[in-house]
């Protein structure tokens, strides 16, 4: 069974971490994805930096941007992640655009990422329906579980489909914006969130965009089975370095 879909069994919250592979420096990719784990993180979204990251907000932009002038690239983070199965147990998803992968080969893209022990991608601008005709079959043939995001603008029907070609989890996005932390949510997306848990899809639904906190982590996890946290944690790698990650997890769960 796939690592997700096994941890998406367990009968807890899901605390999922999202940064960017190369940064602060370009070699921290594996440190932090090994700590995160150490302290208690269900499960990670590993950036592919890219350099017109259209979902991003300005936290992660920033971070991709220093990545790539690190140096990070697709072939880069594959060398650095080849060995991460010695170490790590728990999902890992590779999130990024859809032009770096089409520019590796998406055939060799995939068979990479099953050769590492990589779950599952999350590529925002893949349209599920340009998914299902063309590249289903490939990434199932390889075990990668693709993450489609619906946000409350999502007409009912799209979220029926994009449940029925799922086979994971559905990435809720907090509200119609780009990624970046909040001080809380208001009634209008918990009705949100109510609304698609309502909707008792087959696929369990982790919330993402504007989580910040152990109140915004909670307040998301009333309706929904986790919750990812990027800008927040991108914020304390800037300000801390890899070196107090133990803390920040600690804050929120």
């Amino acid at each position: 069974m796939n690592r997700i879909n096994k941890k998406l069994q367990e009968a807890k919250k899901i605390f999922s971490i999202y940064f960017s592979a190369g940064y602060p420096n370009l070699s921290d990719t594996v440190q932090i994805i090994q700590d995160l784990e150490k302290n208690g993180v269900d499960m990670i979204e590993i950036g592919l930096p890219f350099s017109d990251p259209l979902a991003d907000g300005p936290t992660i932009q920033a971070s991709s941007t220093k990545a790539l002038h690190n140096g990070m690239n697709t072939q880069v983070l594959f060398d650095q992640l080849k060995d991460i199965r010695k170490t790590v147990t728990i999902p890992l998803v590779i999130m990024g655009y859809f032009n770096p992968m089409l520019q590796y080969g998406i055939e060799n893209f995939c068979q990479k990422c099953a050769e590492i022990g990589i779950d599952g991608l999350i590529i925002p601008d893949l349209p599920v329906d340009v998914y299902a005709d063309e590249y289903k079959a490939t990434f199932e043939k390889y075990g990668l579980k693709n993450i489609f995001l619906i946000t409350p603008q999502t007409a009912v029907e799209r979220i029926n489909f994009i449940d029925s070609v799922s086979d994971g989890f559905i990435y809720m996005v907090s509200s119609a914006s780009v990624t970046g932390s909040q001080t809380g949510f208001g009634a209008e997306q918990a009705d949100y969130f109510k609304r698609i848990s309502d909707m008792n899809l087959k696929n369990p639904q982790i919330i993402g965009f504007g989580i910040s906190n152990k109140e915004t982590f909670n307040q998301a996890t009333q309706y929904a089975k986790g919750a990812i946290i990027g800008s927040a944690f991108i914020k304390h790698l800037t300000q801390n370095g890899t070196g107090k990650i133990k803390e920040f997890v600690e804050e929120i769960i």
